[in-house]
């Protein structure tokens, strides 16, 4: 550019056209900082690698692993909302006092606290597979801590902005952040957890990680436009709703495995991160399907959530779309968003007296298959097993 610009002014005139069209030409020859990506092709890559040829365990068989990966990383996870908090210190109360609730600052319960289980084991177990120095894993281990932290801050602003955008009184047993504080504070303080988290990956200083989250970002803001302007069409789709689930819930799971792996100095295109994606994205979905599965088998007492909330918001999960092919009413519901007075009851009785529920199970155990073979390809490590005890945990959860 200085070039271009000293040859132009050389000529006692500044030839704004030929310098603007120069300057065009090397911005498109510059290699772009972020790649563009879209969501769609994402997910069809995904899709596209199997890795069942690297099957280990299978989880209908097969006994779980004797391991308990929650206590395994208990310690690293105990110190997660003093990490958070500390981050989320400002001078308006409110502000912090709401972006802080689901961290110690309220009493409403938590939350399982999966995502940072499975950064902190997947780093591990990505850090077992690499050639590391004991000062190189050390650091690698600090980073995945941090990098657990703002995945779960992430995942907390998502919920905080969805209580809004849906209208849900109540979160994980208490009270919605919009219910006790405002609106207002609700939105500004998830934008608060995304603007702090993304500081915090920049203080990673590893610009691959900063890319990839980013990504799970725009899936996560996708996923709820996808809900919110779906048609008709759309919403009588397994592949929409697989896609829209995909987004919401599984790719934030995906993007931080990937990144846990890349943090372990594992190479972008390397077999280790391909697997560690792979599993995010099939736990991810294993967990959502199964979570509307509870939709219709949960009690608000366990779910902290009312029960058939999705059909109440005119949203058509697994088990209803299954339930179409012996019940062709269904149909007509879906397509009107369940929006007439009986309509969840009606699809709920429906559903029941079908193989909807069963099959729904099916999809969930096909995903937390794909997830254990990505496992599976890891070396063989007791970080491993735990990730694949996880797998066993999701189709029996309860909550």
């Amino acid at each position: 550019m200085d070039g271009v610009t000293g040859r132009a002014v050389s000529t006692g005139r500044f030839n704004r056209r030929t310098s603007a069209s120069r300057v065009a030409t090397a911005e498109k020859e510059r290699e772009a900082v972020v790649e563009d990506s879209t969501t769609m092709r994402t997910v069809q890559n995904l899709n596209a690698q199997s890795l069942s040829e690297f099957r280990c365990h299978n989880i209908l068989e097969d006994a779980a692993p004797d391991v308990n990966p929650f206590a395994m990383v208990a310690d690293d996870v105990a110190v997660l909302n003093d990490q958070v908090c500390d981050q989320l210190d400002g001078v308006d109360t409110d502000l912090v006092a709401s972006a802080q609730h689901f961290f110690g600052a309220g009493n409403t319960r938590e939350g399982k606290r999966v995502r940072p289980v499975i950064v902190n084991l997947m780093g591990q177990a990505c850090s077992q597979s690499a050639s590391l120095s004991e000062e190189q894993t050390a650091a690698a281990y600090e980073k995945h801590k941090q990098l657990a932290a703002i995945t779960e801050m992430i995942h907390t602003a998502s919920l905080v902005h969805d209580d809004v955008l849906d209208g849900a009184d109540t979160r994980r047993g208490g009270d919605a952040v919009h219910k006790l504080f405002s609106t207002k504070a609700a939105v500004l303080s998830g934008d608060f957890l995304l603007a702090r988290a993304s500081v915090a990956l920049a203080r990673l200083e590893t610009p691959q990680v900063v890319q990839e989250m980013a990504k799970s970002l725009e899936a996560l803001v996708q996923g709820e436009i996808m809900q919110l302007q779906s048609t008709a069409e759309e919403r009588l789709s397994l592949e929409y709703y697989l896609t829209k689930s995909y987004c919401k819930t599984a790719s934030l799971m995906a993007f931080s495995c990937k990144s846990a792996a890349l943090l372990s100095s594992h190479a972008l295109e390397s077999s280790t991160v391909i697997a560690a994606e792979k599993f995010g994205y099939h736990f991810g979905l294993a967990f959502q399907v199964i979570d509307d599965l509870l939709d219709f088998t949960g009690t608000s007492d366990t779910l902290g959530k009312p029960g058939l909330q999705d059909m109440a918001l005119g949203l058509s999960t697994a088990p209803v779309l299954y339930g179409i092919d012996e019940h062709p009413e269904l149909k007509l519901l879906v397509e009107r968003k369940f929006g007439e007075d009986g309509d969840v009851q009606r699809a709920c009785e429906l559903v029941l007296d079908s193989q909807g529920l069963q099959r729904t199970k099916d999809l969930a155990t096909f995903h937390a298959q794909a997830a254990v073979d990505a496992c599976c390809s890891l070396p063989a490590s007791t970080q491993r097993d735990a990730l694949i005890q996880l797998c066993h945990v999701v189709l029996s959860r309860s909550s």
